[in-house]
C-alpha cells in the first residue's frame, strides 16, 4: 500500500510538472508571437514615415523648382545663377561630410562656383534696389580663382 500511494504521488507529480512545461512554453510562444507583430508593426510605420518625408521633399523641392521657373519668366536671369550655386553648394556640401574625403579636386568649371555665389549677392542687392525703387547698376562680372587678369 506505501508503495501504490508513493506510486500516485510521483504520477501527479510528473503531471504537474508536465502541465507546466506545456503553460511555460505557450507562454513563451505567444511573447514570441506578439514580439514579431510588433516588430512589423514597428517596420511598417516606419517605411510610412520615411515615404510621407520622402514625398513631403519632392513637394518642396517641385515649388523651389517653380518659383525659379517663375522668376526666370518674368526676366531674371541671375534666378539661373541662384539655383545653379545651390546645387553646386549641395553636391560641395555631400563631398565635406563625406568619411573617407581626404583630399577633394575640382575641376575648372567648379572653380566658377565663387563667381556664382557672387551672383547670389548681386541677386540680393538688386533685390533690395527693387525694394527702394532705383536703377539697378550693372555688375561687374567675376573671375575665377585661375583666371589672368586681362592686359
Amino acid at each position: 500500500m506505501g508503495r501504490q500511494m508513493k506510486a500516485e504521488r510521483e504520477k501527479r507529480a510528473n503531471i504537474l510538472d508536465a502541465e507546466g512545461s506545456r503553460a511555460s512554453e505557450i507562454l513563451r510562444a505567444e511573447g514570441q508571437k506578439q514580439a514579431r507583430i510588433l516588430e512589423s508593426e514597428g517596420r511598417k510605420e516606419s517605411a510610412f514615415r520615411d515615404a510621407e518625408a520622402r514625398e513631403r521633399a519632392a513637394v518642396a523641392e517641385a515649388s523651389a523648382t517653380r518659383a525659379v521657373s517663375q522668376a526666370i519668366e518674368e526676366g531674371g536671369a541671375q534666378a539661373i545663377n541662384y539655383f545653379i550655386a545651390q546645387k553646386y553648394v549641395e553636391a560641395i556640401g555631400k563631398f565635406a561630410t563625406s568619411p573617407n574625403a581626404k583630399t577633394i579636386l575640382f575641376p575648372v568649371e567648379a572653380t566658377q562656383l565663387m563667381g556664382t555665389l557672387g551672383g547670389i549677392g548681386e541677386l540680393a542687392k538688386d533685390a533690395l534696389r527693387d525694394a527702394v525703387a532705383s536703377p539697378p547698376a550693372k555688375p561687374e562680372p567675376r573671375k575665377g580663382p585661375f583666371e589672368l587678369p586681362k592686359s
